[in-house]
């Protein structure tokens, strides 16, 4: 039997909070010359395909560079699954070198997936800068120092808790919870 957890963030919400950041994005980086977006695979994708269609609705004229960073084998726990990784593709064609990069996901925990994104990131240049996108900063329990220059919502949960965050096209609803226990 699945539990429910507390709503945080429903549909109408969710469409709030990414057109919310797209228009920070869009006040801070302008146009998006010189720059681009990666999601982090496989569940900053689904986000980064959200904000990287809203700021096409916004910037109709503006040619965004787009892509999609599996992070599987430069996580540090990778090892130490029970059988064989399956790896998410890369879908980057272009260098980031000299660009300002904006790394999406879902969800800001402990940061050892945006450690772990920065190291694939080397693979593709060297970036002018980086900057993070998180939906929801998990704020407790950080385990090492990164935080995001842009958050769509910030959650103080125990270790126990976990935020799930369930997408129209993966779950069937758009939707934010959490939830006491995994």
């Amino acid at each position: 039997m699945m539990q429910e957890g507390k709503l945080l963030l429903s549909a109408a919400r969710l469409d709030l909070v990414i057109t919310r950041l797209c228009h920070q994005l869009l006040e801070d980086w302008g146009d998006f010359s010189d720059a681009c977006i990666l999601g982090i695979q496989p569940r900053g994708v689904l986000l980064a395909n959200r904000v990287h269609q809203r700021l096409l609705e916004l910037l109709p004229d503006a040619k965004i560079a787009y892509g999609k960073l599996d992070i599987t084998f430069y996580r540090d726990d990778f090892r130490q699954e029970d059988g064989p990784l399956s790896a998410y593709p890369n879908e980057v064609d272009f260098v980031v070198t000299g660009k300002k990069v904006l790394l999406v996901d879902d969800v800001l925990y402990t940061g050892r997936t945006i450690s772990a994104a920065l190291a694939a990131l080397q693979h593709y240049g060297r970036p002018s800068s980086v900057q993070l996108l998180a939906l929801v900063d998990r704020r407790f329990n950080r385990h090492l120092p990164v935080q995001a220059n842009y958050v769509g919502i910030r959650v103080d949960a125990l270790d126990e808790a976990y935020v799930r965050v369930r997408w129209q096209e993966t779950h069937g609803a758009d939707e934010v919870l959490l939830f006491d226990k995994k």
